[in-house]
C-alpha cells in the first residue's frame, strides 16, 4: 500500500477531464435520459454530445455502436507547455496509438493498462479552480413557507462534470499509472478496492475514481448541482421521467458530497452531487486508507445490490 502514499514530485499533470465517451445500442434512449437529467443534449448523426446549460464545453459524447454499453475512451486536458514531456513518457512506455475510430487522431493517444484508449489534448482547464459555491437563494417572505409548490419546482440543470468513476481489474496498478504518467495524485482509498485521484492543478476531491471489477468500464459520471435541494429535486425529476431506480439521497464520507445516483438504461449511473470537498492547486491532500464499511456513505438508504456491477463485461 505504500505506493499509494508516495508523493509525486513532478508538477506535470493533466488538469481536467476533457471528455468521456462511450457507445450504446440506441442513441435515442441516451438522448432522452440525459435530457431528463437536465443536461443540454445535442444530436450529431449517430451520436449525442453532452453539455451543461450556459457552458460552451462538451463534457461527453455517446456514440451508437454494439449490443451493450461500452466505454470507448477518456480524454484529458493538458497545458501546451507540458505536451513534449507527455509525448516522451508515452514513447518510452511504448503504449502510443494512432488515434481512435470514434475520437479521431488529434492530440496524444495511448492505451492505458486496461486497454482503454486515452487522449491527452491541449485544452483550457475546465475542472474548477476553486471550491464551487451553492446557488444563491432569497430568504422567504415573512408569512410564506420556504418550500415552493410542487407544481412550481424548477428543473434541475447540473453546472459541470465533477468526476467519473472507472472500473479496473487492478486498482493499485492503475493508481501507479495515473501517478507516473498522468500526474494525478491519490486523495483517499480503501485497500485495493477503490481509490480517488485529483489533479495537482486544482480540482474537486476526485477527478477520477477507480473501483475494482473484472474488467474496465464506466461506472458513473458525476454532475455538480447548486444545492442539497437540487439533489432531492433531481431524484424526483428522474423518477417522474421513468428512471425509478437509483441510490440516495445520502452523503458520502470520501469527498463529503451529498448525492443521488440515477441508474441509467445500461445499468450504470449518473450522479447529482452537491458540496464535494476541494483540493486547491499545489495542496497535497493527506491520503488515507479507509476501512470498507467507513468509506462509502455517512447516511442514506441501503446500497442497491447492483450498484457496483460492471455491465460492460461480456
Amino acid at each position: 500500500m505504500n505506493t499509494l502514499l508516495k508523493s509525486h514530485k513532478r508538477t506535470i499533470a493533466v488538469h481536467s477531464i476533457n471528455k468521456f465517451a462511450f457507445s450504446v445500442p440506441d442513441v435515442a434512449i441516451a438522448s432522452n435520459f440525459y435530457r431528463s437529467f437536465g443536461l443540454d443534449v445535442r444530436e450529431e448523426n449517430d451520436r449525442i454530445d453532452i453539455y451543461t446549460f450556459g457552458h460552451q464545453h462538451c463534457w461527453g459524447t455517446v456514440y451508437k455502436g454494439g449490443d451493450r454499453k461500452k466505454l470507448q475512451y477518456i480524454s484529458y486536458g493538458i497545458y501546451a507547455e507540458d505536451e513534449p514531456e507527455f509525448k516522451e513518457k508515452i514513447n518510452k512506455l511504448g503504449i502510443g496509438i494512432s488515434g481512435h475510430v470514434m475520437g479521431g487522431s488529434e492530440g496524444i493517444w495511448f492505451s492505458n493498462p486496461d486497454g482503454v484508449a486515452t487522449q491527452l489534448l491541449i485544452a483550457p482547464k475546465i475542472s474548477p479552480s476553486k471550491k464551487t459555491t451553492p446557488d444563491s437563494a432569497l430568504p422567504p417572505e415573512l408569512g410564506k413557507g420556504a418550500a415552493p409548490s410542487r407544481s412550481k419546482v424548477h428543473k434541475v440543470q447540473p453546472r459541470y462534470l465533477s468526476h467519473v468513476l472507472l472500473f479496473t481489474p487492478d486498482v493499485l496498478r492503475m493508481v501507479e499509472f495515473f501517478n507516473n504518467v498522468l500526474g494525478l495524485k491519490v486523495a483517499d482509498y480503501s485497500a485495493d478496492i477503490i481509490a480517488f485521484t485529483y489533479t495537482p492543478h486544482g480540482s474537486d476531491h476526485h477527478l477520477v475514481a477507480l473501483a475494482k471489477s473484472n474488467g474496465p468500464g464506466l461506472h458513473h459520471t458525476s454532475w455538480d448541482v447548486g444545492s442539497l435541494n437540487d439533489v432531492g429535486v433531481g431524484s424526483e425529476q428522474m423518477r417522474n421521467a421513468g428512471s425509478k431506480k437509483g441510490w440516495g439521497v445520502g452523503r458520502h464520507v470520501i469527498g463529503s458530497n451529498y448525492f443521488y445516483y440515477v441508474e441509467d438504461p445500461w445499468g450504470s449511473f449518473a450522479e447529482y452531487s452537491f458540496d464535494i470537498d476541494y483540493v486547491p492547486a499545489g495542496f497535497e491532500w493527506p491520503a488515507a486508507d479507509h476501512v470498507p464499511e467507513d468509506s462509502l456513505y455517512v447516511w442514506g438508504p441501503q446500497l442497491p445490490e447492483n450498484f457496483i456491477s460492471n455491465t460492460e463485461i461480456v
